[in-house]
């Protein structure tokens, strides 16, 4: 289908429902999936406000003046999603795609310094010939490690990923009293200490609770995702 209603979009779009026209930009497949991305040309327009039209959004997009993770994206349905780096090239202006409890997702001004780092959650592991293990993240990114390095990093652990050399700076392992950030559900933009998790048979069904000061707020594992050891690794935050 080419075309996406707006009442059919995400109810986190910055859209107006009931003006402007009934059709909205459906984001081409790529790296995040409908639910949990944003249209490249709707971040140029409702979100960053650098054009008041579509069509001014798709020719910023167009001229190249517009990077995803580094790459130039001139396919102004490109889907933007979970700690994207966004950079405006002209400018010189670094975003990161994080969780918001109140927008669900926002983009957050950062330094150049961060602009080549990203935070990645593994969403699984394969073995390939060789003896090597391939991993596989979030951003549907993979990346071919050697057997030591892949039997240290389980699903649901999180890494440092160096998006100019293509390689991993940080392991960051989920477990009890590391900082975790809630990415999905009820409790988006949460930010904490994993204080407990509940293991059941499905385990990205299993309950995790993450505890900020005397907050306990809980939800489930497919939900969490670790951001640091003490602190968290990258800015995730005003």
């Amino acid at each position: 289908m080419v075309h996406l209603r707006k009442s059919l979009a995400p109810y986190w779009w910055p859209i107006p429902r009931k003006a402007g026209g009934v059709w909205a930009v459906r984001p081409s497949p790529g790296p995040h999936s409908l639910a949990y991305s944003l249209p490249l040309a709707m971040v140029i327009r409702d979100v960053l406000k650098y054009a008041k039209t579509m069509r001014e959004a798709r020719y910023i997009i167009s001229r190249g003046y517009v990077k995803v993770d580094g790459v130039v994206r001139r396919d102004y349905k490109f889907p933007v999603g979970l700690m994207d780096v966004v950079e405006i090239v002209p400018t010189g202006e670094v975003y990161r795609v994080v969780p918001d409890s109140e927008k669900y997702y926002s983009l957050l001004p950062i330094h150049s310094e961060e602009a080549s780092l990203k935070l990645l959650r593994v969403e699984g592991k394969t073995a390939v010939k060789g003896g090597k293990l391939q991993l596989h993240f979030h951003d549907g990114r993979n990346l071919i490690t050697t057997p030591e390095l892949g039997r240290q990093i389980k699903t649901f652990d999180s890494v440092l990923y160096d998006l100019q050399n293509k390689s991993i700076k940080m392991h960051i392992p989920l477990k009890l009293g590391v900082n975790v950030l809630a990415i999905h559900g009820s409790n988006v933009g949460f930010a904490g200490v994993l204080h407990e998790i509940v293991w059941t048979l499905k385990r990205r069904q299993s309950v995790v609770a993450i505890k900020r000061g005397d907050e306990v707020r809980r939800t489930i594992l497919g939900y969490v995702m670790a951001v640091g050891a003490e602190s968290p690794v990258v800015k995730i935050s005003p």
